[in-house]
């Protein structure tokens, strides 16, 4: 019985999609120091921390927009809204989650600790947005974009403006592609009075702001790749990285939304991963 209700909970939250940022937070972590890895002991609290944070984030998402989910169609069969999870046990989840990213920030470092009320307020808010302004995308971006300082401040234990370019990079990478995401709901939205780029400019303009903002992703790559010294493994990763924007981008050509699930899930979970491993390799080849 519990095994099912923590598959649902991961359902629930698309908990695979941690994917997303974690490699962000581990590449901020690897080049926060001249040479070798971080410890384990960094390496795991830093896990957790981004884990759990993320846990947090989505499972207050879900119980913040319930009402909304309710209405969609895309969205009715989620296990909030049928009542397969109760919303008493995803405020336990919220509970349980921030609780192990307060410890988990406490274990690294002091600044860290210090900075984890600011992140868990992000969380807490970013899904507002939506409901008063198209920004909302570079909300979402913002959230994931900290991930890079959070991995070099785990290490370091201060700031520095190098990874700064990385967490632009992400922000709008995810801005990019939550644009792309948000084309299915624009007739939603609009009936509903919430707010995306979709919504306020067009399905076509839409695409051109999400092709911007994947190409000011890859601009951040390179002044990020300059900044931190890395060399030509890094910078093969950076093509890979644009190439896999631009199928993302043929993808939903024309606004072909069919195939948005393949764009948003398959090829962004990729972008972080390789991008890691080819800075990985640059680091130690």
């Amino acid at each position: 019985m519990i095994w099912k209700k923590i598959k649902v909970f991961f359902e629930l939250i698309r908990f695979e999609h941690t994917v997303f940022a974690l490699p962000f937070a581990y590449l901020g972590m690897l080049l926060s120091q001249q040479s070798g890895w971080p410890s384990l002991k960094v390496f795991f609290w830093v896990t957790a921390a981004m884990v759990s944070a993320r846990t947090a984030g989505m499972t207050l998402n879900r119980i913040i927009d319930l009402k909304i989910d309710e209405k969609n169609p895309r969205t009715r069969n989620r296990a909030l809204v049928t009542g397969e999870f109760s919303s008493g046990q995803a405020w336990a989840a919220v509970a349980l989650s921030s609780a192990v990213f307060f410890l988990s920030s406490f274990m690294l470092n002091p600044l860290c600790f210090k900075l984890s009320p600011i992140a868990i307020l992000l969380l807490s808010t970013y899904h507002y947005f939506k409901r008063f302004t198209f920004l909302c995308h570079f909300a979402l971006g913002l959230v994931l974009g900290v991930a890079p300082m959070g991995g070099w401040l785990a290490v370091k234990g201060e700031f520095s403006w190098i990874p700064i370019f990385l967490s632009l990079a992400v922000l709008f990478w995810v801005a990019g592609f939550d644009i792309l995401y948000s084309l299915q709901d624009i007739d939603f939205d609009r009936t509903w009075g919430l707010h995306s780029v979709p919504v306020r400019f067009g399905q076509n303009t839409a695409l051109k702001i999400s092709t911007f903002c994947h190409a000011a992703t890859v601009v951040f790559l390179f002044i990020f790749g300059g900044a931190a010294g890395l060399g030509g493994v890094y910078w093969a990763g950076v093509f890979v990285t644009a190439f896999l924007l631009g199928v993302e981008h043929w993808i939903v050509r024309e606004g072909d939304l069919s195939k948005i699930n393949a764009a948003f899930f398959t090829v962004n979970g990729w972008v972080g991963i390789l991008l890691l491993v080819f800075t990985f390799l640059d680091r130690f080849r």
